[in-house]
C-alpha cells in the first residue's frame, strides 16, 4: 500500500491563475526517495505504513513496496529507482534469516554495493537470548540494524537525518 506524499515545500501563496507559488526564498530542493520494504516471508503491513509516515515526516519521498517482497523484486526496484536509502522491516521474527540472504543479493550488484541499507524490527524468534543478529547483519552488508524497541525509533531518525543530499543534476 503506497500512501500519497505530503508536500513540504515551505510557505505558499495562491497566484492569479489559481496555482500555488512558494514564498520561500530558498531554491527548490529535489526530495530524495527512500525505498521501504518487507521481506519475502513477512506479511505484516502496519510496520511499513508506520515507517513510510515517519520517513515522509523527515522530508523524503517514499516508495513502499509492501509485504512479502521477493528478493529479486527488491533488487530490481533498487536498481531501477536508485533510492537514497533502503529500509527493510520485519515483524515475524525471521528478519535476521531473510535479511542476511537479501542483503547479500543486493551487495552482489555492483550498482548497489554502496546503497545505504538498514533493517529493523523483530529480527529473531529467540528474543534477547540471541544477541549476535546485529553483528551478523552488519557483517553481511547492512549499514545499520535497529532492533525492536522505542529507543530505536530515535536512533533511526538520527540515522536518516544524516543521509547526505545528492547533487542535483
Amino acid at each position: 500500500m503506497t500512501l500519497p506524499s505530503r508536500e513540504l515545500a515551505g510557505p505558499v501563496q495562491p497566484t492569479a491563475d489559481g496555482t500555488r507559488a512558494s514564498t520561500d526564498p530558498a531554491p527548490a530542493k529535489r526530495r530524495q526517495t527512500v525505498l521501504v520494504s518487507g521481506l519475502a516471508s513477512d506479511s505484516h503491513t502496519w510496520n511499513l505504513v508506520f515507517l513510510q509516515l515517519l520517513i515522509e515526516e523527515q522530508g523524503y519521498d517514499v516508495v513502499n513496496l509492501g509485504p512479502c517482497v521477493p528478493d529479486e523484486l527488491l533488487v530490481r526496484e533498487c536498481l531501477e529507482r536508485a533510492p537514497a536509502l533502503l529500509v527493510i522491516s520485519s515483524v515475524n521474527g525471521h528478519g535476521h534469516q531473510d535479511g542476511v540472504r537479501v542483503i547479500r543479493k543486493l551487495r552482489a550488484e555492483r550498482a548497489l554495493a554502496t546503497l545505504p541499507a538498514v533493517i529493523g524490527g523483530k529480527l529473531g524468534i529467540a528474543g534477547a537470548e540471541r544477541t549476535d543478529h546485529v553483528a551478523e547483519l552488519v557483517e553481511a552488508g547492512f549499514d545499520s540494524v535497529f532492533e525492536d524497541g522505542a529507543q530505536e525509533i530515535t536512533a533511526f531518525r538520527r540515522f536518516i537525518g544524516g543521509i547526505p543530499q545528492r547533487a542535483l543534476s
